[in-house]
């Protein structure tokens, strides 16, 4: 199967994180190694015609640090 992602692609997880917050719009996803931040409608095709790919976020932990974590779907 081949699908079209649209999408900005980035070299790591923090900074496509760091464009969403800096956007104010947007969802990061792992895909293939592929790190892209897309607009949520685009997650939600993607999710639906079955491709594999993880949310990627920013999780503030108790002790105030963050830790980047990912959330699968279709995996």
């Amino acid at each position: 199967m081949n699908i079209t992602i649209h999408g900005i692609e980035f070299t790591d997880a923090a900074e496509a994180i760091g464009h969403t917050v800096a956007a104010g719009c947007g969802v990061v996803i792992s895909v293939r190694g592929r790190t892209l931040v897309v607009e949520r409608g685009e997650a939600e095709r993607l999710a639906a015609a079955g491709v594999a790919f993880a949310y990627v976020t920013a999780h503030e932990m108790p002790d105030g640090t963050s830790r980047i974590m990912t959330v699968p779907v279709n995996d």
